[in-house]
């Protein structure tokens, strides 16, 4: 049920969707020359070795949100999260997949997992990130996380021209066919939880401006990593 003054779900994820369109960072320059293959083999190795610094915090980050989730039911849908990163039992988990990219891309995994190849820029947007979620209210951290809503595209685009231009096989790609339904499940976990918490216009633009601001995180990144050569 809508509450008075706030958005409809249709109107929020559509409202949502302009921010994505014109903030995400799937037209940045660095991207661009990514999937129209211009990048050199450097290149694409330091975007792969600083990316994973990005990822390995994001089961730290989701942890951050579990701990400060109110209810029974909300731990138990976030949960998931971490362990799709990390890990469980037969799963080998989102990094071990990230960490088979590095392999392709000719990196050793043991200097990607070491961060030594990690600039400052990375460091610091990173950590932006994690503090947002320690010191925001929890639904903003939330909704920080609905960048997850343009993945699939991205991943679906970012596999062909690894494949095409780079030679990447298969085996090297697993992370994105992996994350591209992922993504799309926890956006909608994500949106649902958030729609039944929001009890005011005003909550639902500051959940707006936490997917501007997380939108913001991700094209520093891609600044700082595009700055090193």
């Amino acid at each position: 049920m809508t509450v008075a003054g706030t958005l409809s779900r249709s109107a929020f994820e559509d409202r949502l969707r302009g921010v994505l369109e014109e903030r995400y960072h799937h037209r940045h320059p660095f991207h661009r020359r990514m999937h129209e293959g211009s990048l050199a083999r450097e290149e694409l190795q330091d975007w792969v070795a600083n990316r994973y610094h990005y990822q390995a915090q994001m089961p730290v980050k989701d942890a951050i949100i579990l701990s400060r989730l109110p209810t029974r039911a909300a731990r138990r849908v976030w949960i998931g999260r971490i362990v799709d990163q990390d890990g469980s039992g037969g799963d080998e988990g989102g990094l071990e997949q990230w960490l088979r990219l590095a392999d392709a891309v000719g990196l050793r995994r043991e200097d990607v997992e070491s961060g030594t190849q990690v600039v400052p820029g990375v460091r610091l947007a990173v950590d932006a990130y994690l503090r947002f979620c320690s010191v925001r209210p929890w639904p903003e951290a939330v909704a920080a996380s609905l960048t997850q809503l343009f993945v699939p595209d991205l991943m679906r685009v970012r596999s062909e021209a690894l494949a095409r231009h780079y030679g990447l096989t298969a085996e090297g790609l697993t992370y994105f066919s992996r994350h591209s339904d992922v993504a799309a499940r926890e956006s909608e976990q994500a949106i649902t939880l958030l729609l039944t918490e929001l009890r005011s216009r005003e909550e639902q633009d500051r959940a707006l401006d936490a997917v501007r601001f997380k939108c913001d995180v991700l094209n520093a990144l891609l600044d700082a990593v595009e700055a090193i050569r």
